[in-house]
């Protein structure tokens, strides 16, 4: 599993974004792990969750929860 600061993450995120589609990605802050950036799929497989969330939404509308 690949690990970059917050900051990495921040100024890099185009390359997070192609990171965590290949594998997750820890996301540290002060030294410490924080939160773990994954694919969509990977969530999918974890969570059991089968809806699919890639139909885009109007300008403004937020996400289904």
């Amino acid at each position: 599993m690949k690990s970059m600061s917050a900051k990495e993450a921040k100024n890099g995120f185009g390359l997070l974004l192609d990171t965590a589609r290949a594998e997750p990605v820890v996301i540290e802050k002060h030294g410490r792990p924080v939160v773990v950036v994954l694919s969509v799929e990977q969530y999918q497989r974890l969570t059991g969750d089968k809806e699919d969330r890639t139909t885009e939404r109007p300008e403004g509308q937020p996400a289904k929860t």
